[in-house]
């Protein structure tokens, strides 16, 4: 060997053992003793150096849940779900610690000998080993966690650009913390937190993504692979570098043999396997969503534009992504398919992007069941992608942002608040009214105690140099003569609700609007009922508001707003407010008993007539159909005593102004879309599927007077509707059934 080699290694040899010297009489616990020289400085520097360090909880995912216990999504920043040491393997625990730390439980939280060794290593073979305790390197992970989750990323210093300030102060802060925290404490601190990849985060997250089982049931090859991955998670990835990996496992299972911990037979049983994955790839959002991507949607914009979650969206969004929360909501997952099923199949591959949509609310709790829609968050060869939440308003009723597409014109399902201030107003059942009359001028002398400005059926135009409002119109010829009001009301006849209203207090008509939860779908703000054109729907509701207000019909008039969440628990165990059920009574109940009379009519033989018998079969039910004046919206809102469902088809993007005329859908041709054809059915199969899961009652009669007298009434219409007939608010039956239902 050369002089000058044997001379250089012997003063490399002094040089580390000085360093260390100096570093480890200013850094170990008092007590330790080695050889060297302490350097004052290095001394005072330690001294003057934080020994405290808040230990947190990592960040951890959030769970969203259906009321039956079925994962919805998962949010997180870092995929993570700690686990106590019990819930490890000891494969886990003995393989971190042989190939990391094998001093883990004799050192003090700086390991004197660890960094001599590594010292002698470095400066005399160029190697780079590192000396870093466990503890420190949990040190290291706890303050990177928390700079993160406070957003200050730029501060995060990584192991391969620490100064030497930034290593005493690791150093002393380790030793802080095993004077704090036992070693076990420490170790499952550090097998939660570290690093394997940006799919996950801890121990157990890992053992999911790659294995697709639990930290508990890690046998010794996957523990010593996993083991192995720390030091470097992209070197030695399996998934990427298979062969890297093999090779650092059968390192840590070595380091095991010689160490004890294994015995010769589970050592070579163990480097006879391969990596042997079983990936399950981490899913994170609503765009992820296992179920109920929209809902999902819905449901994360609640907590992040509620107070209740924190002081600001940044806090609340801190909660939502690493606060490790169970959010448990009040979606039933049996529901939850049969709609998603029910919308999938309505428009079929649907090239030309018709939108529709479910939605079910539990009446007398105000619980959202379901909401489904015929779309998907990403774009999806053959498949309609948006972002919008069809089901649900634009925003919440303090501006917070939901998401949704505002709402869509409801037509004739805006009728029965209508009737209900008939009945209301003490008016009966049966009684007549001219539905000949077509034409309300500007100037009409409307009802309205509460001085509202009150406007024509439609805005005045210019006809032959003059004003004029524009003729109400039927869907059928035919219709333009006297009726009994429930006639009108289930045949949905536009002159008969109008004769009503000109009957009517149209305050008392926008009482029970807002008092049902009707809103504005874009801006929130009332349904004006005075401008008359609302009457028949000419302003865009979401079809949850929709679903909703039938259901307080279906509760004796007794309306609950609509709650999505049942129960918010933190990592620890805390509940967090969520809100409560809110019910009051704004019908009376004998108004709302003569509104489903009617209203279970329309099923039997009015303009819902073809859509109902497997639902009849099911329970009692009672709806409403619906259509826009260009047809591009469709509707059947209906309910039984249980369940109170809002189906849509029609035109959902942004703008909503293409017409549901001469359009193909499913192969089939219509020249005007119309309530029961799609929507209906879509209704119908799902509610006939679901509703005995929330048995119903036959729904209350309402008291006599209210029916009587009972005047010789027309026969239920038999005439053929002009099936895709012309556009019109009324939504009329077929003379045969569709052919999908």
């Amino acid at each position: 060997m050369n002089n000058s080699t044997v001379g250089g290694q012997i003063s490399a040899f002094l040089l580390a053992s000085a360093l260390a010297g100096a570093l480890v009489a200013g850094l170990l616990i008092p007590g330790a003793v080695m050889a060297g020289t302490a350097v004052s400085g290095t001394s005072a520097l330690f001294a003057s150096l934080p020994s405290e360090l808040e230990v947190e909880r990592p960040s951890q995912s959030t769970k969203v849940l259906t009321s039956d216990g079925k994962v919805i999504a998962t949010f997180f920043a870092e995929n993570r779900s700690s686990v106590p040491l019990a819930e490890m393997s000891p494969f886990i625990k003995d393989a971190v610690i042989a190939i990391e730390d094998s001093r883990f439980y004799e050192h003090g939280g700086v390991d004197g000998q660890g960094i001599l060794r590594a010292l002698t290593s470095n400066l005399t073979t160029g190697a780079r080993q590192g000396a870093s305790t466990l503890t420190q390197q949990y040190v290291t992970n706890v303050i990177n966690e928390s700079l993160a989750a406070e957003g200050k990323d730029e501060q995060i210093v990584l192991n391969g650009q620490k100064r030497v300030g930034d290593k005493l102060r690791e150093m002393k802060l380790a030793v802080a913390l095993e004077k704090k925290f036992s070693k076990d404490q420490i170790l499952e601190g550090y097998l939660n937190i570290v690093f394997f990849n940006r799919a996950a985060y801890g121990i157990e997250a890992a053992a999911r993504y790659y294995y697709s089982t639990t930290a508990k049931e890690l046998t010794l090859p996957q523990a010593a692979l996993l083991a192995g991955l720390v030091n470097s998670p992209s070197f030695y990835d399996p998934a990427t570098n298979p062969e890297n990996s093999l090779a650092r496992r059968d390192q840590v299972l070595a380091s095991m043999l010689t160490q004890g911990k294994i015995q010769q037979a589970e050592y070579d049983a163990a480097v006879a396997t391969g990596t042997d994955l079983v990936v399950t790839p981490s899913r994170q959002g609503c765009a992820s969503a296992e179920l109920a991507p929209y809902f999902c949607s819905y449901v994360s914009r609640l907590v992040l534009n509620d107070p209740l979650f924190g002081a600001d969206e940044t806090e609340r969004e801190r909660k939502l992504y690493r606060g490790g929360l169970t959010i448990t909501t009040t979606l039933d997952s049996r529901l939850q398919s049969a709609a998603q099923a029910q919308v999938d199949a309505s428009a079929g591959e649907n090239p030309d992007r018709w939108g529709a949509a479910l939605v079910t609310v539990q009446p007398g709790t105000g619980k959202i069941l379901a909401m489904a829609q015929n779309t998907v968050f990403l774009p999806q060869d053959g498949k309609f992608d948006t972002h919008l939440n069809f089901n649900v308003d634009k925003f919440d009723a303090n501006g917070g942002d939901l998401n949704g597409a505002g709402g869509f014109q409801p037509g004739s399902t805006m009728k029965p608040f209508t009737f209900a201030q008939w009945l209301n107003e003490g008016k009966s059942i049966t009684a007549t009214v001219d539905a000949s009359k077509r034409v309300y001028p500007i100037g009409f002398p409307w009802k309205s105690t509460c001085g509202k400005v009150l406007g024509a059926y439609s805005t005045a135009q210019k006809t032959a140099g003059r004003d004029a409002a524009e003729d109400l119109q039927n869907a059928e010829e035919g219709f333009y003569r006297s009726m009994p009001i429930n006639y009108g009301l289930y045949n949905s006849i536009n002159t008969a609700t109008f004769a009503s209203a000109a009957q009517l207090d149209l305050c008392g008509i926008q009482k029970v609007v807002d008092s049902v939860g009707v809103r504005n779908g874009l801006d929130g703000s009332p349904v004006n009922m005075h401008q008359v054109g609302n009457l028949l729907g000419a302003i865009g509701v979401s079809p949850l508001n929709m679903a909703n207000a039938y259901a307080t019909f279906a509760n004796d008039g007794t309306y609950c707003a609509p709650i999505a969440l049942t129960e918010v628990t933190t990592a620890e165990g805390d509940k967090l407010p969520v809100q409560e059920a809110s019910c009051r009574e704004v019908l009376k109940p004998e108004v709302a008993r003569g509104v489903n009379y009617v209203l279970q009519d329309v099923l039997k033989r009015g303009s819902g007539v073809y859509i109902s018998p497997k639902v009849q079969q099911a329970a009692p039910a009672a709806a409403k159909t619906g259509t826009s004046n260009n047809n591009g919206a469709t509707w059947v809102v209906g309910y039984t005593s249980g369940l109170a469902t809002a189906s849509f088809f029609g035109d959902a993007l942004e703008g909503q102004q293409r017409a549901g005329q001469n359009v193909t859908i499913n192969g089939k041709f219509y020249k005007g879309i119309d309530g029961y054809m799609i929507a209906g059915p879509q209704w119908a199969n799902y509610m006939s599927q679901v509703a005995g899961l929330y048995p119903a009652e036959n729904f209350p009669a309402p008291p006599a007077s209210m029916i009587n007298p009972q005047p010789s009434s027309p026969s239920p219409r038999t005439s053929p509707a002009p099936t895709n007939s012309a556009p019109s608010t009324a939504s009329t039956p077929a003379s045969t059934p569709p052919a999908d239902e």
